[in-house]
């Protein structure tokens, strides 16, 4: 059993092109709270600054064959105008086949669904209790 109430450290993520997904991920990234870049030439990484994040991170690295699949990655917001928010930082960055946000299958599910310029999905949602 753990003994903390954290659930994850840090997401790596791979694209196929750092130099494609880097711009995107510099403005979304941010928004989301992860807020010091600490990239290199071969590394793009930003991770959480907020005294309750405990180190997390989001890393991004090239693998030139690498080919998005169906597996989402979803980031918590804490209301449904953060969403809002989050969902127009999408547009602005190029986030791709956006859809939402929108309530939904589930009762009190807020979510907006998106791409970033690899075709790798992302998620950003709310949950009313």
């Amino acid at each position: 059993m753990p003994t903390s109430s954290r659930c994850l450290d840090h997401v790596d993520l791979r694209v196929p092109s750092l130099a494609l997904a880097r711009p995107f991920y510099a403005v979304l990234l941010p928004a989301l709270g992860f807020t010091k870049d600490v990239s290199d030439e071969t590394w793009f990484q930003f991770e959480a600054e907020s005294p309750s994040s405990r180190g997390e991170f989001f890393g991004i690295t090239e693998s030139p064959g690498h080919v998005p699949n169906e597996t989402r990655i979803a980031f918590w917001a804490e209301s449904t105008e953060e969403v809002d928010r989050l969902a127009e930082v999408v547009r602005r960055a190029g986030g791709r086949n956006v859809e939402g946000p929108n309530n939904g299958e589930s009762p009190g599910y807020y979510a907006v669904f998106f791409e970033d310029p690899c075709g790798n999905r992302l998620e950003i949602c709310h949950r009313k209790p």
